[in-house]
């Protein structure tokens, strides 16, 4: 491990900018502060959606955080303000919920419109996509994060093209999630947990802790990282790789409960999908997307391909292993680690 302190031999300020207040959001916060308060660097962290307070009520006594930024991603004058003065923005642009139309306007023209304010405010970027990024997908989500990643790197083409980093995730669980939450609520009503096609499809879960000391390390703004994961693309997921079945499987070891995980096809989750998706979201809600998804293996690729936009990947491991604060577990959390803290 390098050690921190080496890489950030003078004290200084820097405005971080987190664009999007939620799960996520909140533990790059109390990363950014933890590292901040280690006194190497001083970051003033600064929430920024469409409604902050709630999150900046639950920082606001946090060390760095400072007075939130109302913006609406799909109206870039209101971002222009907000990132004044920063050094980095975080963008966090995403749904899981809504229309083709939704996608397109969120996680495609809303990730552009962050990365051309941010560009334009002289500030790198951190852009967080996901794994499955498929610019050819029927499935919009996928769709939209690939066009995004295309419209962030075309904002900073030409000498600025270092200035951006992409994380794509798999699964993110921690406390708070809604995926290994959602799946342990369920099995308090249902008599059953079910899964789609036998259940075979396979996710690498990373810890939000994880991803969250990624955006720390590269916030550092250390030459030494910027030369290794400026311009790239990092594939996160965490040491354990499962099938959806053993994913609720580990749910049900976790929370202490005893159900049977049922096997549906694939054809009666859409149907399912076409009726619940046109209710309010709640806890049972599935889309006919979110079926489709279900086919495909959620993990990092060892040997990715090349992308339409030419950016090389960079081992997410090598990151945290190299660089994590002295003090700190400089290896990934795996679901054995954390999921029973939170689900049992």
């Amino acid at each position: 491990m390098v050690l921190f302190a080496t890489l950030n031999p003078t004290t200084m300020s820097s405005k971080i900018v987190i664009c999007g207040a939620g799960f996520l959001g909140k533990h790059i916060a109390t990363a950014l502060s933890r590292a901040s308060s280690a006194g190497a660097v001083t970051h003033q962290i600064q929430l920024a959606s469409l409604h902050p307070e709630k999150l900046y009520s639950a920082l606001k006594s946090t060390h760095g955080i400072i007075s939130p930024a109302t913006i609406d991603i799909t109206d870039k004058s209101t971002l222009l303000p907000a990132f004044s003065g920063a050094s980095l923005v975080v963008s966090l642009v995403g749904i899981m919920h809504g229309s083709p139309a939704d996608f397109d306007r969120i996680q495609w023209k809303g990730a552009e419109n962050v990365a051309k304010a941010a560009k334009e405010a002289g500030a790198r970027l951190v852009h967080v996509s996901a794994i499955g990024a498929d610019r050819a997908s029927d499935i919009p989500y996928n769709r939209t994060k690939a066009l995004g990643e295309e419209a962030v790197r075309d904002a900073y083409r030409g000498k600025a093209e270092k200035d951006v980093v992409v994380l794509r995730p798999s699964i993110v669980f921690g406390p708070e999630d809604d995926f290994f939450n959602r799946f342990s609520n369920l099995s308090q009503y249902l008599p059953f947990l079910p899964v789609f096609g036998g259940g075979k499809s396979r996710f690498q879960p990373v810890y939000v802790g994880d991803i969250a000391r990624a955006v720390e390390i590269i916030a550092r703004n250390v030459p030494a990282i910027n030369a290794m994961v400026g311009g790239k693309t990092i594939e996160c997921g965490g040491p354990d790789i499962l099938t959806y079945n053993e994913i609720m499987q580990l749910v049900l070891n976790y929370n202490h409960r005893t159900r049977p995980i049922v096997s549906l096809p694939f054809w009666m989750g859409k149907l399912q999908g076409m009726v619940m998706e046109r209710l309010p979201v709640n806890l049972f809600t599935v889309t006919q997307a979110q079926v489709e998804q279900s086919k495909n293996d959620n993990v990092v690729n060892v040997s990715p391909p090349g992308n339409s936009m030419g950016a090389e990947y960079f081992p997410f491991n090598t990151l945290i292993e190299k660089y994590s604060i002295p003090g700190l577990r400089s290896t990934l959390a795996s679901v054995h680690d954390i999921l029973p803290k939170y689900l049992s």
